[in-house]
């Protein structure tokens, strides 16, 4: 039993969590600007490296230096908006769209320049987990995410249900045209989606190089899992994309846990298939998501 929780539910849950801010920054970007962003996983990778520059440098944890990250993604994602994807506004979705793999390319060369190829870690040494009840083992990095990505959510749900911007925000997301016309300032609140939403992805790149370390193709090699968390709960709809990415954590962790006999079900290098197989069933039998979000 707490073989079970250490190893497969625990995990699940951390990683959960990473996705979910990934996940929300990508369906709150669909929802006001209609356009799937595949650089949003080089976002979390570039969080990631402020944060380890902030680390080297100052000599601080890794969560310390998650403002800085969040910061500096946010402006660098408000940049690209304003130079790279404001010009193709008008444009067919599938120019912004084949836009965002440019500056997927951009930002993953980018990163390899300044930072080369090898495997970085905010921290090294073998961290002990702390022991409750003599058998339940907990990382005390993964109290941290968890926490944190709770936080986090929480704060962003109190933007967007409080304030006057987060609510524009929503009402954009439901009506571009109505939007408009009632007088919301339509460019105020894609500056802010882009900062919220890079904001998000350096958090998750930060979490995600807390939890296994860091390297140009991390965020890369998560875009499947969190547009698949996205699509799951319901795209365009950010508190769907929070329960998608827990459903898709966990179900990546736990396909590896031996349910039948003593061999795991799913050897661990499929994980990343078993969020494909659930982003495919989905589009199938339910293309709105579990949240019944935007369909076009």
């Amino acid at each position: 039993m707490f073989e079970f929780i250490n190893f497969y539910f625990i995990p699940g849950v951390v990683l959960g969590c990473i996705y979910a801010l990934g996940a929300v920054g990508i369906s709150l970007l669909f929802g006001i600007l209609r356009f799937a962003h595949f650089a949003h996983g080089d976002l979390m990778t570039f969080g990631a490296y402020v944060a380890l520059v902030v680390v080297t440098t100052f000599g601080i944890p890794a969560m310390g230096a998650i403002p800085v990250a969040m910061l500096v993604a946010a402006l660098l994602a408000v940049g690209i908006d304003r130079f790279f994807y404001k010009p193709f506004r008008e444009s067919r979705t599938i120019i912004l769209v084949i836009s965002s793999f440019g500056i997927s390319l951009m930002l993953r060369s980018a990163v390899q320049f300044f930072f080369g190829v090898d495997v970085k870690v905010y921290q090294r040494g073998i961290q002990r987990p702390l022991v409750f009840f003599d058998t339940l083992r907990i990382a005390e990095r993964h109290l941290w995410i968890v926490g944190g990505a709770i936080v986090i959510i929480v704060l962003v749900h109190l933007f967007l249900t409080r304030t006057r911007l987060g609510k524009a925000m929503r009402a954009m997301s439901d009506d571009a045209d109505l939007a408009l016309v009632s007088g919301i300032h339509t460019e105020r609140v894609i500056m802010a989606t882009w900062g919220i939403g890079a904001a998000l992805a350096a958090v998750a790149g930060v979490f995600l190089g807390i939890d296994t370390q860091l390297h140009s193709n991390m965020g890369w090699d998560q875009l499947l899992p969190l547009f698949a968390a996205a699509i799951l709960g319901g795209i365009g709809r950010p508190y769907g994309a929070i329960a998608g990415a827990l459903v898709i954590g966990m179900a990546e962790e736990l396909s590896a846990y031996p349910w039948i006999g003593n061999e795991p079900l799913l050897s661990p290098g499929y994980k990343t298939g078993v969020a494909f197989a659930i982003m495919i069933g989905m589009l199938i039998w339910r293309p709105s998501g579990l949240f019944r979000g935007r369909v076009f």
